[in-house]
């Protein structure tokens, strides 16, 4: 599975990123508001465990896990709070077995099976999905301490999750779809490449960088500079300003 390969490659630059700060960097602010940088790892080595749970159907997987807090945003906070007290070797152990562990059982499933992940998707969707949690939170510490980001031909399950997820993100805006509106992304990548996604006859187009709308996708784009995206019709003027490629 391709969106495997491009997973471990995600988890490999996340694991360098973390070989290049020092004592004091794990303790900085992150680019997430209250959030220091030792959280940013934490909650992806907590969210690996409950990835690993509701693959095999454990006592941790997804709708069990969630289930005693009020929101989303609480069951995060107790993932990161597990991370309190914990060395930035501990904490980089904590993430790199329980990412593999998720890494091995997914490479044992069909790319088509369902996962009961939120909603529910498939294999395929649920590796892009965590392809795009270690970005996002990669960047996050990355845009903290003024670090390079090089841009991986592996961004572009990002921006199709982003487009995917649309609804979802209007939905969660309380906005309404336009009737009779589609979207079509035209994303133009780093090295000139023309990254196209969505139906070729889309009533709106979106154009812009790939790296953009990725960021906008996960919410990131007001921690850099202002993404240059240019929206044509008002359901991608929507996308420009709700996409939320998680949940």
């Amino acid at each position: 599975m391709e969106e495997l390969a491009d997973l471990a490659g995600e988890h490999a630059a996340f694991a360098r990123l973390l070989g290049t700060l020092d004592g004091a960097d794990w303790e900085r602010p992150s680019a997430a508001a209250g959030w220091a940088v030792r959280d940013q790892v934490a909650h992806l080595a907590d969210t690996e465990e409950v990835a690993a749970d509701t693959i095999t159907e454990g006592p941790r997987r997804f709708a069990a896990a969630v289930a005693p807090y009020a929101s989303a945003e609480d069951f995060t906070a107790a993932g990161c709070r597990r991370g309190a007290g914990l060395s930035p070797p501990e904490l980089v152990g904590w993430w790199a077995g329980a990412a593999a562990r998720t890494r091995r059982l997914l490479a044992e499933r069909d790319p088509d099976e369902r996962v009961a992940w939120g909603f529910g998707m498939p294999v395929r969707t649920f590796v892009a999905a965590r392809l795009m949690e270690h970005w996002a939170h990669g960047l996050d510490i990355a845009d903290a301490l003024a670090l390079p980001v090089a841009e991986e031909r592996r961004l572009r399950h990002v921006a199709a999750l982003g487009l995917a997820t649309l609804r979802y993100a209007l939905a969660r805006a309380r906005v309404p779809w336009p009737a009779g509106r589609s979207l079509r992304l035209e994303l133009t990548a780093e090295d000139g490449r023309v990254h196209e996604l969505g139906p070729a006859d889309a009533t709106d187009v979106l154009r812009g960088p790939l790296r953009a709308w990725c960021r906008v996708a996960t919410r990131r784009a007001g921690r850099a500079t202002p993404p240059a995206l240019e929206p044509r019709g008002e359901l991608a003027a929507l996308a420009a300003r709700h996409a939320r490629a998680y949940l």
